[in-house]
């Protein structure tokens, strides 16, 4: 069972205790994560600053926990603006190939031949700074992944004995993709939506980091450590608690897609009874 995977389990919890921190926020907090305290600047971390206070006075330990809800918006939003457009067009490519399945996959190349954040930041350039166009940047930068997955699993469920005898029978390609090829897509695509969400959040941080991404006054982790770095010498915890939540949530992640994939592919089960 499912259960019996420690990963899937330890990923579980970790998400689940990250999830219920951005949705309970206002109950777990005792200030604003905008409210500016010139008085409390660089507080050391007390009773009632548990993390302390950053520069201009506010609690870091309720920007950090409204800070996941932006890492979780842009999280969700960016994998769906990549997964759905990469189900489609890997479905197309991978069934009917040709003159299309060229096209796609000489594009997807195309982004892929740049670097992630690279490509971020160039997109970024266009459209202005701010979370929602990051959103769109990651999920750009996404499409190529799930595009070619969905593709590669296309050309080889395509080739088994029941999509050929569905073929032979006269079946629709509506009716072949939807009924035979779509579901047995699916546990990969499940798999690789919990890895891009990780790669979505450290996206997301590193472009918060360097500015472009959230913009302020709203709460983001990496726009935390970004306003830390210049008083690390002061308050080395003002960067602690951004940079463990982007740990723990990217570690979730991965440990959440672990086991799932030993769940849904036939080939890890038996590490799973062990």
């Amino acid at each position: 069972m499912i259960r019996r995977n420690k990963a899937f389990v330890a990923g579980t919890l970790i998400l689940s205790l990250l999830l219920a921190s951005a949705i309970f926020a206002p109950f777990l907090i005792a200030f604003p994560p905008d409210q500016m305290n010139y008085q409390d600047r660089i507080q050391l971390p007390s009773g009632l600053h548990p993390f302390g206070t950053d520069y201009f006075g506010r609690d870091i330990f309720a920007r950090t926990i409204y800070g996941s809800r932006i890492a979780f918006l842009v999280g969700f939003l960016s994998v769906t603006f990549g997964a759905i457009p990469g189900l489609f067009l890997g479905l197309l490519a991978g069934y009917k190939q040709g003159w299309f399945d060229v096209l796609i996959m000489r594009l997807m190349d195309g982004f892929l031949a740049f670097p992630a954040l690279l490509l971020a930041i160039a997109i970024i350039t266009v459209l202005g700074p701010g979370h929602l166009q990051a959103t769109i940047s990651i999920g750009i930068i996404l499409l190529p992944a799930f595009t070619r997955l969905v593709r590669g699993q296309v050309l080889t469920i395509r080739e088994e004995e029941y999509v050929q005898a569905a073929i032979a029978l006269g079946a629709s390609d509506r009716v072949i993709i939807w009924r035979h090829i779509l579901p047995n897509v699916m546990g990969p695509m499940i798999v690789q939506t919990t890895v891009s969400f990780a790669n979505a959040i450290l996206i997301e941080a590193g472009l918060s980091f360097l500015g472009l991404g959230t913009q302020p006054p709203i709460p983001s982790w990496g726009a935390m450590l970004q306003e830390a770095k210049d008083f690390m010498d002061l308050q080395p915890w003002a960067a602690i608690l951004p940079g463990l939540a982007i740990a723990l949530s990217v570690m979730g992640f991965n440990l959440f897609g672990d086991g799932l994939r030993d769940w849904l592919d036939p080939r890890f089960r038996p590490r799973m009874i062990k």
